[in-house]
């Protein structure tokens, strides 16, 4: 039984470093700026024969695997799953990050397993190394959504004048693009590109909304919409949405005010036991040290696993819509 352990720890570290390597090497293609027409260049231009080709046909090989890999465990992959991916900006497939995942928590079950010498400390290495990238992706999303909400206005207010001094509103959602920082630089990128490849303007835009799933985005894209339907003026229309979402913004910081105490408090009930067990195994680390004994081991990580769901029970308490 050891030995099946460690010899599946062992390939699931290598396929691991393996697959990090892979996109490692396509990080140009995957990390720059986000224009399809470089991606494009990147695997399809016609090689310059004046040119050494190594790195480009070693590039190849790797993305020739990588689109392999993904058509053979595409049934895996699901809408949901390639829209939180694309809201995260991360540059992975959908069957890419459900191996991650999993190949994850088999080194995490062996590597438990070693060091504790328990099946419970392993399917709790497990548990964790398994929840962790998911964990990551819903904060990548959450911090990147907050970033376009703040930009909001200014979007607004950019585009608005664009429209204003003659620009058609594909002219400015590009302006945008370019003149604002990232996400929204990227975001209306996108939404430029999705427009160029065949889709309405409106189709374009709800990817957007079901993207950043933002409610003064949605009020936005609707009033667009609208106007596009039944005509109007643009900038009008635009500067009565502008002046609605800073009235909401106005609001929420009040509420924020408000709920500070509570937040502040989840904040202390969460690491207050994480502060006061450290401090013990300071103090005292061999009595601190049984609770990681083989038999017992299961209690500081169901204490952890309730910390965190504590946490999140008390921010979702706290929340209030505006």
């Amino acid at each position: 039984m050891p030995t099946i352990i460690l010899v599946v720890v062992l390939v699931g570290i290598i396929i691991l470093v393996a697959y990090g390597l892979i996109l490692y090497g396509l990080r140009d293609a995957f990390l720059s700026s986000g224009e399809v027409s470089t991606r494009l260049e990147t695997y399809a231009s016609v090689p310059d024969a004046s040119k050494p080709q190594v790195a480009t046909r070693r590039r190849s090989n790797l993305v020739r695997w990588r689109l392999r890999m993904n058509s053979m465990l595409s049934g895996l992959a699901s809408q949901k799953l390639s829209l939180m991916l694309t809201s995260a900006n991360w540059p992975i497939t959908e069957t890419e990050y459900i191996l991650i995942r999993f190949w994850a928590a088999v080194v995490a079950l062996g590597l438990g397993w070693l060091v504790g010498r328990s099946v419970l400390s392993g399917l709790g290495m497990a548990v964790l190394a398994f929840l962790i990238p998911e964990l990551m992706l819903r904060r990548s999303i959450s911090t990147r959504q907050l970033q376009f909400e703040k930009q909001i206005i200014d979007v607004l207010v950019l585009t608005t004048g664009a429209v204003r001094a003659g620009y058609s509103l594909p002219q400015a959602l590009e302006l945008v693009s370019k003149e604002m920082r990232a996400p929204a630089s990227e975001e209306f990128r996108r939404v430029r590109h999705e427009v160029g490849l065949g889709l309405s303007m409106s189709q374009a835009l709800g990817n957007l909304v079901a993207r950043m799933q933002n409610d003064d985005l949605y009020l936005v894209v609707t009033a667009i919409n609208i106007n596009a339907q039944v005509g109007g003026n643009l900038v009008t229309m635009l500067q009565a949405v502008t002046s609605t979402i800073r009235e909401r913004i106005r609001l929420f910081g009040e509420v924020r005010v408000l709920t500070a105490q509570q937040r502040f408090g989840s904040f202390i009930l969460t690491f207050l036991p994480i502060g006061v067990g450290a401090g013990m195994f300071v103090i005292n680390p061999d009595y601190m040290g049984r609770l990681f004994e083989p038999q017992i081991i299961c209690i500081p990580i169901g204490a952890a696993i309730s910390i965190v769901l504590g946490n999140i029970a008390i921010r979702r308490l706290g929340k209030i819509e505006v």
